[in-house]
């Protein structure tokens, strides 16, 4: 295990002085047991040797927590609840693309599945926590609104702001593909590192809502009979934390490079226990402390809005605006016509 270690650190560290001279320079190796080659070799598309059967459990796990949230989703009528799903899902595939994959190495679609699949899950769970905070903000606050921005603009917003993290991570991840040349993943790096920190600095700024919904919150005495939203507000720190956790892994895990002085690519460890492990533990917490239970009735739903409806909204505003238009024109008419005849009236007197 030890000559392993030591050969894949000798053919990365030759293949990252060996760049400038394109990617023909490093060397091709003979796949041994399930594919297997050292990360240093051209035809590795891992940094590691993948082990099933951690794969399969984890891939079992994250499937179990999909079923549960999927259960709940319809037990509990929450509609929006298809994002966290989504994300369940995405991590369910991930880690059974992973399993596939460390039975067969030399499959680049499992190996970049998977990759793309567990870096970009997350953002599915973030956009989660975003909305449901969103509604509670609509179902609990007297106001409707924290730091003047309405519930619907809170979600709205922070959402978009998710989305874009998404794009960049997207495009981050696919440019560092399993089988891109050493300058390209660089790039990819770089790009994924930035969406991270995207990602990072809205979750920071939307904390500093959770806070003051929690003062203002905090303040009054009575809900009429809601449930309790600290269970919920409690809970959601809990996940925004865990996902914290995990943005400053894959930031240290990839601004550190690939090579022997970073050790954290080169050992899957690493991501099962603080990429993994985090993103189960906030859907426990999620399954445990469901939005179902505690956002209640319509009044915690955003009004769902008919095409037909939306259309009329539309030409109602459209109409307004219209009418607005006419009547300044007309006070535009209104005065200039007194001035006209008070100027008529002066040239009458002075005659």
């Amino acid at each position: 295990m030890l000559l392993y270690h030591l050969t894949t650190a000798a053919r990365l560290l030759r293949r990252d002085d060996e760049d400038d001279g394109g990617d023909e320079n490093c060397v091709h190796v003979t796949p041994g047991p399930n594919g297997n080659v050292p990360p240093g070799a051209c035809n590795a598309y891992y940094n590691f040797d993948p082990q099933f059967a951690p794969a399969v459990a984890v891939a079992v796990i994250f499937g179990v927590l999909t079923g549960i949230h999927i259960f709940e989703a319809v037990v509990f009528k929450k509609r929006y609840t298809w994002i966290l799903i989504m994300g369940a899902l995405w991590e369910t595939l991930a880690f059974i693309m992973h399993s596939l994959g460390a039975k067969d190495q030399q499959n680049l679609g499992y190996a970049m599945g998977w990759q793309l699949l567990f870096l970009l899950a997350p953002l599915w769970i973030n956009a989660f926590v975003y909305m449901t905070f969103a509604r509670m903000v609509l179902y609990w606050h007297p106001e409707g609104k924290v730091a003047s921005l309405r519930a619907a603009v809170i979600a709205r917003w922070f959402v978009i702001a998710d989305v874009l993290s998404f794009i960049v991570q997207g495009v981050g991840g696919i440019m560092a593909s399993p089988d891109a040349g050493a300058d390209v993943v660089r790039i990819g790096l770089n790009i994924y590192l930035a969406g991270l920190g995207v990602q990072e600095f809205f979750i920071l700024v939307f904390l500093g809502f959770m806070v003051v919904f929690q003062r203002q919150c905090g303040r009054v005495r009575s809900f009429d009979g809601k449930p309790s939203w600290r269970p919920l507000q409690y809970g959601l720190y809990v996940v925004l934390v865990c996902i914290t956790v995990r943005i400053i892994f894959r930031i240290i895990e990839f601004s550190g490079g690939f090579d022997i002085d970073n050790p954290i690519p080169l050992h899957e460890e690493y991501a099962y226990a603080l990429d993994c492990f985090p993103m189960m533990l906030t859907l426990l917490i999620l399954a445990v402390i469901h939005p179902g239970r505690y956002l209640l009735g319509p009044a915690s739903e955003f009004p769902r809005i008919s095409r037909k409806e939306k259309k009329a909204l539309k030409r109602e505003k459209k109409a307004a605006r219209l009418e607005e238009k006419e009547a300044k024109k007309r006070a535009k008419e209104h005065r200039k016509t007194e001035r006209s005849g008070s100027g008529s009236d002066d040239a009458g007197y002075q005659v």
